[in-house]
């Protein structure tokens, strides 16, 4: 049984939790949080204490770690260096920097695993596209063009994701991340980008919407809009192929708010110039990316494979296709001073 300790136990801590319990080679033995008074154990057996460092004194072999923006890197470096398995939250810290620094602890401990949660990336109708997509049904991907957005920067007066010191950037970096995350799942290395990134809404030190062009190593351009002014929260990605497209709309999530998760496919028809093509939608009814996740990182770690999504790589590419993104829009980059991300390379 590997004995599992959670770094941050608000909403996703427990909800990992959850999942981890489910695993029989895991369990949660210990849990930390600003929330509790003072160490203490509950009925169940599980160690509460108010301070990351403090879980250190358990007798750990992964740890989960589920924290603001500004600790997860060090926390996930200690964990590390305490020769424990880490699978960390995304964003893997505030900037590339943060990932970078990681890196660098992990090349001297190559027997532990480090995952990141990339969660979308599990979702059916994800892995049901790339399957599409890798199979070469409907041919090579054209373009791309994706929104992601939600009403607000949670919670938008005030809390650690409105600030710039805290969370590094705003809703690109905390939400949209996820469909950089996977446009580049979908279309490769992207090596030019176009930007505007804005806080004119919300007024916060973050942006409230980024939008950019992203064109890959085949010349290929994909759009992106991630948005906390989307009033009614969307999630919709839209991939034209040689022979068709394929469109994924919502995203089930824990709040229910995205609307259901659906898939539509359509064969593009020569025959026609009316632009009338065979189509069908394929809804997913339930979300089972969470478990999948995880159950995934501990095959790993019991059978000693290697990472191969999620890992620190793919971490460091997405981070730093984000903050290509803030890095080219001139005002933006000259406001907040973000460095060129393309210094770091593996």
């Amino acid at each position: 049984m590997l004995r599992v300790g959670i770094a941050g136990y608000g909403v996703v801590g427990k909800r990992r939790h959850q999942y981890i319990d489910q695993h029989p080679d895991l369990k949660v033995v210990a849990v930390c949080d600003q929330i509790f008074p003072d160490s203490f154990t509950d009925l169940a057996g599980l160690k509460h204490h108010r301070h990351y460092l403090d879980l250190f004194s358990e007798k750990l072999d992964i740890l989960f770690v589920c924290m603001p923006n500004n600790l997860a890197a060090n926390i996930t470096i200690a964990g590390l260096e305490r020769n424990l398995h880490v699978f960390c939250e995304k964003p893997p810290g505030r900037d590339v920097e943060d990932i970078w620094r990681v890196i660098q602890i992990e090349k001297k401990h190559l027997q532990l695993k480090l995952k990141y949660g990339f969660n979308h990336r599990y979702h059916e109708s994800v892995k049901e596209a790339l399957r599409i997509i890798y199979s070469g049904d409907l041919g090579e991907v054209i373009n791309m063009r994706g929104v992601y957005g939600k009403s607000r920067i949670i919670p938008f007066s005030g809390g650690w994701r409105s600030k710039r010191d805290q969370a590094g950037g705003g809703i690109l970096l905390d939400q949209g991340i996820h469909m950089v995350d996977l446009m580049r799942l979908f279309s490769g290395q992207f090596l030019e980008v176009k930007s505007f990134v804005t806080n004119s809404y919300w007024k916060h030190d973050v942006e409230d919407n980024a939008y950019a062009l992203l064109k890959d190593h085949k010349g290929r351009v994909s759009m992106l809009n991630s948005s906390a002014t989307q009033w009614q929260h969307k999630f919709t990605l839209e991939i034209s192929l040689t022979d068709g497209y394929i469109e994924l709309h919502g995203i089930l999530s824990g709040s229910k708010s995205y609307g259901e998760e659906k898939m539509v496919i359509g064969r593009r028809d020569e025959e026609s110039d009316k632009g009338q093509m065979e189509s069908r939608t394929i809804k997913f009814l339930e979300d089972n990316s969470w478990k999948d996740e995880i159950y995934e990182f501990a095959d790993a770690i019991v059978h000693d494979k290697s990472i191969e999504s999620g890992n620190s790589k793919d971490a460091l590419e997405t981070m730093k296709l984000v903050y290509a993104i803030y890095y080219n829009d001139q005002e933006w980059k000259e406001k907040y001073n973000i460095q060129d991300p393309g210094q770091y390379k593996m």
